[in-house]
């Protein structure tokens, strides 16, 4: 279990009564105790709890509040980046040749768009992220610049968002902005946070073009927050097999769709 799902699992077991014993706790959570008191010390750095004699207690106030707006809803960036890697790196490869040198481009953090960076070094790119995965790895390209806007650090994803209704993001107008999705159908493009669609909002207005990289299991029906309407993207990167029904809502929003075979170049 990753760390932040470990602390957000202490956070609810603290919630259900305002107390929690470290025998809960171990009987709880797949860890070691000494993995659990580690979490224990991180999150009452943070100020979401109190730690006591035979436990941990709940904090009152604004505090507790506070630390939980840091936790996104979704599967974290280690676990994620592990799913359909066939897929993600086809995609990624495939949106960064659609890259000409010298532009800027926005980058949105995700697991799919993270492969992109690999790719990008000869091409001389500005590149807007809020991605801590993608700073890291394009920072090893001498030639790419590296924008980063501030806010608010969410550590399971290790991306950058600013608090809602504020706007903290370089003065930057990119050529294209390339973003990720929980899922994307004929009701537009989702997300399960409503943290994430607000941020997605601010990338959006600072670009000429949108693409969207999806691998085919984003397909899927799915509930969540709506970022855009399909009217707003431009163009579709994915692998795999695609569903006739969207290529149909695709050809009536005239977005183009870019489709990898699985195991191309690989």
């Amino acid at each position: 279990m990753h760390a932040a799902e470990r602390q957000k699992l202490i956070l609810d077991l603290i919630s259900d009564s305002g107390f929690v014993t470290y025998r809960e706790l171990e009987r709880q959570i797949a860890a070691s105790p000494a993995t659990i008191r580690r979490d224990l010390t991180q999150l009452e750095q943070d100020g979401a709890l109190t730690r006591v004699h035979g436990g941990a207690k709940q904090v009152e106030g604004e505090a507790q509040t506070g630390y939980a707006q840091n936790f996104l809803t979704g599967t974290p960036f280690e676990q994620s980046i592990t799913q359909n890697i066939a897929e993600k790196e086809a995609i990624g490869r495939a949106a960064a040749a659609l890259c000409r040198k010298g532009e800027g481009i926005i980058i949105d953090g995700g697991t799919t768009t993270f492969q992109m960076c690999s790719h990008l070094a000869p091409l001389r790119l500005q590149v807007l992220t809020n991605s801590l995965h993608i700073v890291l790895a394009l920072s090893q390209q001498p030639d790419t610049r590296i924008l980063v806007p501030s806010g608010t650090l969410f550590r399971e994803q290790n991306i950058i968002l600013a608090p809602s209704g504020e706007d903290c993001m370089p003065r930057f107008h990119a050529q294209r902005l390339f973003m990720g999705a929980a899922a994307v159908g004929s009701q537009g493009v989702i997300q399960s946070d409503a943290v994430l669609v607000a941020s997605q909002r601010r990338l959006i207005e600072r670009a000429e073009e949108v693409i969207l990289l999806v691998d085919a299991s984003k397909f899927e029906v799915s509930s969540g927050a709506i970022v855009c309407g399909l009217e707003e993207i431009d163009v579709i990167v994915t692998a795999g097999d695609v569903p006739e029904e969207v290529r149909q809502w695709a050809a009536i929003h005239d977005i183009e769709v870019i489709v990898i075979p699985v195991g191309r170049g690989t």
